[in-house]
This record gives structure tokens, sequence and C-alpha cells, in this order.
């Protein structure tokens, strides 16, 4: 199992980015092939942090390469793709 990493800076309104988030990514992502499960967490009012699972390292490469539109005042600090050592 591999998961994409995403940290993200938060520069508009954070509930109008979550609704974007819930409403327009999540979906999505879902979708995509191989997702397992994913988790967003908003740090404080700007930062945010996102850990999405999928079954294999092509999968999460190919979900990062093709991931969805952000909400408007939201910009990507860095996304990697890193192999999932344990979970509980």
């Amino acid at each position: 199992m591999h998961a994409v990493v995403f940290n993200v800076t938060i520069e508009g309104d954070p509930d109008e980015a979550a609704g974007f988030l819930r409403d327009q990514v999540v979906p999505r992502v879902k979708e995509a092939p191989g997702f397992i499960a994913g988790y967003w967490v908003r740090v404080g009012d700007a930062k945010g942090t996102a850990v999405v699972a999928f079954d294999s390292e092509e999968a999460a490469r190919s979900a990062l390469e093709q991931a969805p539109p952000l909400a408007p005042g939201v910009t990507i600090d860095n996304a990697d793709v890193g192999e999932v050592v344990a979970s509980a």
C-alpha cells in the first residue's frame, strides 16, 4: 500500500475551502483506481495535510498526476508518494 501526502496552504476562507473539498475533491478522489482511504486535516486556519492511501505505488502516483483542482485560495506546498509501513 502507498499513500499520497499533501501539505497545503489555505489563503482564502477556510470554511469555503473545506466545503469545496467535501463537495468536489473527495468524491473525485474516491473514484480513483486503487483508492483505499483518505484523511484531510486542517491544521489551524492556514494549513492542511492530506493522506490518501492506494493499493499500489502505481495507483498513488497516477492519482497524484491527476489530482483534482483545489479550492480558490488553496495552494499545494508539497506532495509526495510513500510506502505505508504501518497502520492501525
